[in-house]
């Protein structure tokens, strides 16, 4: 692997991973103990899933990238039966009124996290047609069926995502699919028309929906319920406030003895604020943007126009999720559920985020 952005990809990823693993090893521990009676339960899992992450970015990063967009649409639509599934009684699973999870025996899937990559290799396959397609002009409607594809299977899983309800995980999507839309290099007046349309259905959506209206009052009068639905805010902002420039030390957080909800997987960032301080957050974010910067640098070198949509997808993907749940802990934004990429625990997310880094180092060798 001699390209330079595929070293400089698995450099930064690696460095966060490693974050990730020295962070998880000092919050769960302790929870661990309490909960299960040993203090290594949740950090096996998470390596047991790294593992598995790995060896799939490997294959993916072998696979030839034709193979990978001739099954793209088969690929979208598995995922989004999967999605489906979890309204079936005895396989889906859910909590707080959202049904998310897939339960078969031991194993725990949470299909919407997959179905970001999924849509976003049919969504860079389809746009490429309709980039080519749409430059012809004798015979419209022939060549609009590429973009209306798209936008067809994308109203699909918005439907269903509201369903659940997983508003925050459809926000995601429509801006990955937002930056695609933009790469592409579509034309401006579909670009609009898409966009406007998005935004209107998003808007419309939030203020229809009680849990999130909750969330955006909390966000505004966070004093006002400290101990109930203000609880995270207050909790995560002591977290970080107590780190000061250089932290309390590994292991040493107080939040993580149950005052902060959480602290696995959405809240994790604050508990790293609290034990490694501003100094720790600043390199972490470095790490995200230096991310961000490659990676939107392969999209720009690369001369296919799959691979230049698919990696703007991704890393779009890994950047917003970063940014909103590290402003949700910082109180720019209200919070919203989302996983920090490759530090939270779970294995949805983490293992789908290394298959997605496996395409990206794929689409580097075109590069």
């Amino acid at each position: 692997m001699r390209n330079k952005y595929a070293k400089t990809i698995i450099a930064l990823i690696g460095s966060i991973i490693i974050i990730g693993i020295i962070i998880l090893a000092s919050v769960s521990t302790i929870y661990s103990q309490q909960k299960l009676g040993t203090p290594y339960h949740f950090l096996t899992r998470q390596v047991i899933y790294l593992l598995i992450g790995i060896f799939g970015a490997y294959i993916i990063y072998k696979i030839d990238l034709e193979k990978i967009k001739k099954y793209s649409l088969f690929l979208v639509l598995a995922n989004i039966a999967l999605l489906a599934a979890v309204f079936i009684p005895g396989i889906g699973w859910g909590s707080g009124g959202a049904k998310r999870w897939i339960i078969l025996g031991p194993l725990q899937l949470q299909p919407t996290e997959l179905l970001k990559l999924t849509f976003i290799i049919f969504a860079a396959t389809w746009l490429a047609k309709a980039v080519e397609s749409l430059k012809n002009k004798k015979n419209f409607i022939t060549n609009f069926r590429h973009l209306a594809m798209c936008c067809i299977v994308f109203i699909v899983i918005a439907a269903i995502l509201i369903k659940q309800p997983d508003i925050s995980s459809f926000a995601v999507l429509f801006f990955i699919f937002s930056i695609m839309l933009f790469v592409s290099g579509i034309q401006l007046r579909y670009f609009l028309g898409i966009i406007i349309l998005g935004l209107t259905i998003l808007i419309s959506i939030i203020l229809r929906m009680p849990h999130t209206i909750k969330r955006i009052e909390t966000f505004l009068n966070p004093t006002d319920d400290i101990l109930g639905a203000g609880l995270q805010i207050h909790q995560a902002a002591i977290a970080i406030g107590s780190g000061g420039l250089f932290g309390l030390g590994l292991g040493m957080s107080k939040q993580k003895m149950g005052f902060l909800p959480e602290t696995l997987s959405d809240t994790i960032f604050a508990i790293f604020a609290e034990e490694t301080g501003f100094v720790g957050c600043i390199v972490l974010i470095l790490l995200f943007i230096a991310f961000t910067w490659t990676g939107f640098n392969i999209a720009k070198k690369t001369k296919d126009k799959f691979s230049s949509i698919a990696a703007a997808g991704i890393v779009s993907w890994i950047s917003i999720q970063a940014f909103i749940n590290i402003s949700a802990m910082l109180g720019i934004i209200p919070l919203t559920g989302i996983a920090l990429p490759f530090i939270s625990y779970g294995g949805s997310h983490l293992i789908t985020e290394l298959f997605a880094i496996g395409l990206l180092l794929n689409i580097t060798k075109k590069s």
